[in-house]
């Protein structure tokens, strides 16, 4: 008798478990749905907020402050330049051991999958540019088997790059706005950028399944 009631117990377990397991998948298809336009995001504290051309608040949507940097080719790439077009961008050094060989090992992902798409390109700002020359940029670049025609390395002017990081692109969230230059720069963050340079996705950079999640996002957003 106590067998049966065991066995009971544990198909009633199951049973639970099976419809548990529909739930979430329900719930997950509904989540799918919802986003299948991206949302903004224009506050350090990346709240997601959906907001349709005809709202009044849609031309106040942050934006990414203007830019002037070179490449690893030596080239100028300036916020104008990259504006028509989707990219990820992210902060890295080439000298850094811990979490910047992961993400870009991982952008690489993102660069090869999107390899012959005109529309994406990858933007990593140096945070070190008294060490990362526009030459040093370049070897590292080769080194990695990044294309210079999709994939931007950039340097320039220090405090400029601290700023746009902490409060253009806000790759600390509410952290960075509270620090200046003189601290040190150092973040697993990615931004989604739009062809209005508008951020449309926040992901961590050295994490396979946000990798995933960024690569859907874009090709919404190339849909867009």
């Amino acid at each position: 008798m106590a067998l049966f009631r065991l066995k009971a117990v544990f198909l009633q377990q199951r049973i639970n478990r099976f419809f548990g397991l529909l739930c979430c998948a329900a719930a997950l298809t509904a989540c799918h749905t919802k986003n299948e336009v991206l949302p903004f995001y224009n506050t350090a504290d990346f709240t997601a907020e959906w907001i349709n051309p005809g709202d009044s608040n849609y031309k106040t949507i942050h934006t990414i402050d203007t830019f002037a940097m070179h490449n690893q080719l030596g080239h100028l790439i300036t916020k104008d330049s990259l504006d028509g077009h989707i990219y990820m961008a992210n902060f890295f050094f080439t000298t850094c051991s811990s979490i910047c060989p992961r993400m870009t090992s991982n952008l690489q992902i993102i660069q090869d999958n999107f390899a012959n798409n005109q529309q994406l390109k990858l933007v990593s700002f140096t945070v070190m540019p008294w060490v990362d020359s526009i030459s040093r940029l370049k070897v590292y670049g080769e080194n990695n088997n990044i294309n210079p025609n999709k994939w931007h390395l950039l340097t320039g002017n220090k405090e400029r790059i601290y700023k746009l990081g902490r409060q253009s692109y806000f790759s600390e969230r509410r952290l960075g706005l509270e620090k200046d230059s003189s601290e040190f720069l150092h973040t697993e963050s990615m931004l989604l950028i739009d062809k209005l340079g508008r951020i449309r996705g926040i992901y961590n950079a050295t994490q396979k399944p946000d990798i995933d999640r960024a690569t859907a996002d874009i090709k919404l957003l190339i849909d867009e």
